[in-house]
């Protein structure tokens, strides 16, 4: 979607009626003869399966298999770093690129030059009447509503939003009437598993933050507060809970907000790379978070706590960047498969000058030689000029909520 908004295009979005039936097996499946259908004097027999039925195990890498075979005898290109993602170009530069999931594929189609006019529908046309005749697909059109998530695309950018699922979650958790707060966490507020307070009703826990965790698709401001109450869904307690409907709280108030990609003129793609330093209560471990926009859309964000316990914030900075490049050299990979060629190195910004100097000194001190060498990979992205490491001075003078997400905590 930052991709479409980015070239001023369209996506539109088709439907595979039955997509699993379409699925030929490679294995010798067998099935008794279904009620009502069996046939006079041969009630003894069984049918051997030529094409898959839904609820057979092999029915979806069947049907897998069946639309990638068809998407590269007609000239699509599989991505080698996102198996869901096909690619086609044709003589005047033309791209276009198609999604799949399980049954349901989106589709765009821009210039190789960055300016798409829309005067080419000539690929457009012949995908679809390709589709159509070698499968039973409905053809939606241009894409409002794609897994939960609803989307609207007008001539100024597109805005992805998840109101209606989130309107659904406050009806369920009889939250519809609260009171809306203007942080998904409150400030300075620690949990732990050793709460004092009283047990809650674990399923009922889980289904929330399995509601929230969806929420973050278009909610990147409650990754942060999202992440760190998932951490108490074995043992839930009363704080625990309370914790989590603050964020539906905040949900509550924020309701009619959303994600908006416009045009910009710049196509680099930025990241930003954020870790506190024993942030834990229970286990000390720190948590760390990454954010990548491509002009001015920011589409690929997380907030995790990290594995290992950070002796320092050096260190802790250090491991969280290190990750944040691992991402950044995949969506690098991607956007040149798409044509949008990333010139020199990818720009992280951290707010930490001990972790840009480990980065760019490649000798090992009493501070840096127990970390896992795992993480020193991202010397060798800097060295060769595929990523580069930058201070994060100001954040509030580039503007953005991210900024101000990071101030108020609300993510990492």
């Amino acid at each position: 979607m930052a991709i479409v908004a980015q070239n001023k295009c369209k996506i539109y979005q088709m439907d595979m009626k039955l997509a699993f039936l379409n699925g030929y097996l490679e294995e010798e499946v067998y099935i008794e003869q279904p009620p009502g259908y069996s046939k006079q004097g041969q009630q003894d027999k069984v049918y051997h399966l030529k094409k898959a039925l839904y609820g057979l195990k092999q029915a979806p890498r069947a049907w897998n298999t069946r639309i990638n075979e068809y998407f590269q005898k007609n000239g699509f290109i599989k991505s080698l770093y996102e198996h869901a993602l096909y690619t086609k170009k044709n003589e005047v530069g033309d791209i276009m690129i198609v999604c799949l999931y399980v049954d349901d594929m989106i589709f765009f189609l821009y210039s190789d030059d960055m300016i798409f006019t829309g005067n080419n529908p000539g690929m457009f046309n012949d995908f679809k009447k390709a589709m159509t005749k070698e499968f039973e697909m409905t053809n939606i059109g241009e894409m409002s509503y794609f897994l939960g998530v609803s989307v609207k695309q007008t001539k100024d950018g597109t805005f992805v939003s998840q109101k209606k699922y989130a309107e659904q979650i406050l009806r369920k958790f009889n939250m519809k009437d609260c009171k809306p707060v203007a942080t998904p966490a409150e400030p300075g507020t620690i949990l732990s598993v050793d709460s004092s307070r009283e047990p809650v009703n674990p399923t009922l826990f889980k289904s929330i933050i399995g509601s929230l965790r969806y929420l973050t698709i278009t909610w990147p401001d409650i990754m942060y507060a999202v992440g760190i109450v998932s951490r108490y869904m074995e043992k839930p307690k009363q704080d625990h809970l309370i914790a989590a409907k603050r964020i539906l709280r905040y949900i509550k108030g924020t309701i009619d907000q959303g994600l908006f990609y416009t045009y910009s003129q710049s196509s680099k793609l930025v990241g930003y790379s954020d870790s506190d330093y024993g942030g834990d209560l229970d286990d000390c471990k720190s948590t760390s978070g990454y954010l990548f926009h491509i002009g001015s859309a920011a589409f690929s964000w997380s907030s995790k706590k990290k594995q290992a316990v950070a002796l320092s914030t050096c260190e802790a900075e250090y491991v969280a960047v290190a990750t944040c490049t691992c991402q950044a050299i995949w969506l690098k990979n991607i956007l040149g498969e798409l044509s949008i060629i990333q010139e020199g190195p990818i720009t992280i910004y951290v707010d930490n000058k001990s972790t840009i100097s480990l980065v760019k000194n490649p000798v090992s001190h009493s501070r840096s030689k127990h970390i896992d060498t795992k993480y020193h990979f991202i010397r060798e992205q800097v060295k060769n000029k595929k990523c580069g490491v930058s201070l994060l001075q100001n954040r509030r003078s580039t503007g953005g909520y991210f900024y101000e997400a990071i101030e108020s905590r609300h993510i990492l």
